[in-house]
């Protein structure tokens, strides 16, 4: 046997052996006397990176509802700010705004997951019964109820300001800006590597072929005797703790949280990455949202040579994405890398 034929098979065998060695070399920097030194340059690489690999476990999450299950969800950021919330809350130390009850950061992981699961699961048994417009206005509407909260509920959450104090474990132990730095990417990109090892098998096995079914034709599904509100309610709830997962990530990341953070551009530029690579693709939806984050970077580097101002700036790269995304649909309408007989669209 060749060392090739030894290699995994499946996406989400090569990923759960990315995610091991990723997370492997990650820890290795920060709890080593190993350094890495990064160019004053590449740090922006670095920040982008690390904002990629976060939204990696949400389009992820987003594509295991839409993409396969056909959920229009467009209130996904409030899953990702209840994780984030959830974290600050339940592990932030001295914050001068909102709740901070200083435990350990490991409980504030599992109870982010679980309050997004929760919230998924509350939100699902009100809204996956309506059609796929009343759900996606449903979702919205949910998403700016709770910003709305965030920010006037100031003993709770912070309010504007947000909380402060959440430990930030792989800072501490790798101690300089750059080993921080590196470790956190390799570490946040083994966790996104581990989250599509977990999402594609899921949707390999006989499951993903329902949700796939429910997505195609909803009342074919139910008459062959498949509960379909049970199996979108799962995946919308796996989604939503999917979501949650990142924002708690994401606080560690930054030791700091507010609502800025967490409004409906991150919704749209999730969305746009997915419907860029192509829904149901894993691979491609994190191509499309690459894209995506690959713009940002580039227009950091072009905004500081264009003659005209931040705010008009930031209007001209909207227009750019909306261009792209006009120009996909019209000739891609499956995404760049997606199956038009998958997802049943004309090209």
């Amino acid at each position: 046997m060749s060392v090739r034929d030894s290699l995994p098979a499946h996406d989400s065998d090569t990923a759960l052996v990315l995610s091991v060695v990723a997370v492997v070399l990650g820890l290795a920097i920060a709890f080593t006397p190993v350094t890495a030194t990064i160019p004053g340059d590449l740090y922006v690489f670095f920040e982008v990176g690390i904002l990629f690999v976060v939204y990696g476990i949400l389009v992820l999450g987003l594509d295991l509802q839409y993409g396969h299950t056909g959920l229009v969800n467009f209130g996904h950021v409030v899953f990702f700010a209840a994780g984030a919330y959830t974290m600050a809350m339940l592990s932030a130390v001295d914050s001068f705004e909102g709740i901070a009850l200083g435990y350990p950061w490991p409980l504030g992981v599992v109870a982010a997951v679980l309050v997004a699961g929760l919230l998924g699961a509350f939100v699902g048994a009100t809204s996956l019964r309506l059609r796929g417009d009343f759900l996606a206005i449903a979702t919205l509407a949910t998403a700016e109820i709770f910003h709305t909260l965030f920010i006037n509920f100031t003993d709770v959450f912070g309010g504007t300001t947000g909380i402060f104090g959440i430990p930030t474990p792989l800072g501490d132990v790798a101690g300089t800006r750059d080993a921080t730095l590196v470790a956190t990417l390799l570490v946040f990109g083994g966790l996104t590597a581990l989250t599509f090892a977990i999402v594609a098998r899921l949707t390999e096995a006989p499951y993903g072929r329902v949700l796939r079914a429910i997505r195609a034709d909803e009342l074919v599904t139910r008459a062959v005797g498949k509960s379909t509100f049970r199996y979108k309610m799962e995946s919308f709830v796996y989604g939503a703790a999917l979501a949650g997962f990142a924002g708690a990530i994401f606080a560690m990341y930054n030791g700091a949280i507010s609502p800025d953070f967490f409004e409906l551009q991150v919704t749209v530029t999730i969305w746009i990455g997915m419907l860029l690579g192509g829904a149901s693709n894993h691979r491609a939806v994190l191509g499309g949202l690459g894209i995506i984050m690959g713009l940002r970077l580039f227009s950091r580097f072009a905004q500081g040579s264009a003659p005209v101002t931040a705010g008009e700036f930031a209007s001209i790269r909207l227009i750019v994405v909306g261009l792209i995304l006009i120009l996909v649909i019209r000739y891609r309408p499956a995404g760049i890398w997606g199956d038009e007989r998958e997802l049943e669209v004309d090209s």
